[in-house]
């Protein structure tokens, strides 16, 4: 399934979706936030996989620029998250692109990583959407939603408990965080499971706090393949 390049814009910053679409006609729309690396294979995997679901599935830009390495994509990550106006913005132009692509269908959004923090995000700005997905996702933010800025979406978080970048402390405030704004959420946990958990190339990085789990990926897919067809149908 060939990718379709998007063109759209966040204010004057020029940026580039990948779009996915089903044979026939779409059930739902998705967009997919990527990791803090950008689009790469394993997220265009996921936008396909979505589209074989039956959805219109946008990968999303963060940057509008190429990321070159992982440094490259920290630095262009910290200045995108320096302000968090600034952050909502940008995901939200990826939901505005969709929407317009999507001719009046629901749309959802789903998130790995820096994405699965960013899709969460969208929920807290009240983006209308069904369901938000998070993936070994940054739980914190710097605006937590309350009982005056409630969250509407139904939300499913898959997280590896041996995640060091997402410490239990950050889990339990995130819970008590969706609690306050009467979120309808779904929390799934993997015992031993660490960040990046999704990705089979995880293992190849060599990086401590990063490892894939084939277990909690299938898991946490059928997961969310379910929250999906409980809500379109």
């Amino acid at each position: 399934m060939t990718l379709e390049s998007i063109a759209y814009t966040d204010g004057d910053q020029a940026l580039t979706g990948w779009l996915a679409r089903p044979v026939g006609a779409p059930r739902g729309a998705v967009v997919v936030y990527p990791t803090i690396m950008n689009v790469n294979a394993p997220i265009e995997r996921r936008a396909r996989l979505l589209a074989e679901a039956g959805f219109l599935a946008l990968i999303a830009d963060f940057y509008g620029t190429p990321v070159t390495d992982f440094d490259h994509s920290r630095e262009l990550a910290n200045a995108l998250r320096a302000d968090v106006d600034t952050y909502r913005r940008r995901i939200g132009a990826g939901i505005a692109a969709l929407r317009a692509l999507a001719g009046g269908l629901t749309l959802s959004a789903v998130g790995y990583c820096m994405g699965g923090q960013a899709a969460l995000e969208a929920a807290r700005a009240g983006e209308n959407l069904a369901l938000v997905a998070s993936f070994h996702g940054i739980l914190s933010t710097d605006r937590p939603a309350s009982a005056q800025t409630p969250i509407a979406p139904r939300i499913f978080v898959s997280h590896g408990d041996a995640d060091p970048l997402v410490p239990r402390t950050q889990v339990l405030s995130f819970w008590e965080e969706m609690d306050e704004a009467s979120a309808n959420w779904h929390f799934h946990s993997y015992a031993g499971v660490r960040h990046g958990f999704t990705d089979p190339g995880s293992d190849a990085r060599g990086v401590p706090a990063i490892a894939y789990d084939a277990s909690a990926d299938r898991q946490s897919w059928a997961a969310l393949t379910g929250l999906l067809d409980e809500i379109y149908g």
